[in-house]
């Protein structure tokens, strides 16, 4: 089937991966590598993550939850401190190849996201949530599990998505820097890319689109 649209994972994908700033949080606090990762891992569909991406529980009771699941992990982290840590830089390459996917093809967003912060990015300042309420501008659909109260690696997300997109799943192509989502995107029928590095990702995307997608000049 030929592809008709493009779906992309927000934080991660356009923004560097939250988790470089875990293990700087981590190292800078004398706690276990991935820690954190460890406490999202943990019972995924009803942790304190999980609640706080669906809207189920809001900033304070996440602080709670997150501080009994870590401590339970034997290493106390109050989920106020993590929170912080979710704003990572824009990537200009991948903003560039939306804008070309654009030209070509239906393009939407799937993001987890949480009733905090600025922005469907959940960026940590008013200049942050401005470059990334650039970046929303340009798709045509957003997703955000906060709003729909349906977060991935649920399927339903993704065919909301498709349904608001007025695509079939095997038309699409979905990025994402978690494989735990970009599974269900495949079993749907979508062409998942995992992103690793930017590099990667875009050789990915311009195998699949049949897309070029230029270097970037230097700043």
């Amino acid at each position: 089937m030929a592809i008709e649209a493009v779906l992309w994972d927000f934080g991660g994908v356009f923004t560097t991966s939250p988790f470089e700033a875990f293990n700087r949080f981590e190292a800078a606090n004398g706690l276990p590598r991935d820690l954190i990762r460890t406490v999202n891992a943990t019972n995924p569909l009803e942790n304190a993550w999980a609640l706080f991406e669906r809207a189920e529980i809001d900033r304070a009771g996440f602080d709670l939850k997150f501080l009994e699941e870590s401590t339970a992990l034997g290493h106390p982290v109050r989920g106020a401190d993590v929170l912080p840590l979710l704003s990572g830089d824009v990537r200009p390459r991948m903003v560039e190849a939306l804008k070309l996917c654009k030209q070509h093809f239906r393009v939407g967003c799937i993001t987890n996201n949480m009733a905090q912060g600025h922005g469907p990015g959940m960026a940590a300042s008013a200049e942050g949530a401005s470059r990334s309420a650039a970046i929303m501008a340009l798709f045509d659909v957003i997703l955000e599990s906060s709003k729909v109260g349906v977060r991935k690696p649920d399927p339903r997300i993704y065919q909301m998505a498709c349904v608001e997109l007025g695509v079939a799943p095997g038309a699409c192509v979905y990025l994402d820097d978690l494989g735990v989502n970009c599974k269900p995107a495949a079993q749907l029928g979508m062409q998942a890319i995992k992103v690793v590095s930017e590099a990667q990702a875009l050789d990915d995307l311009a195998r699949l689109t049949g897309l070029t997608f230029p270097e970037l000049a230097p700043a």
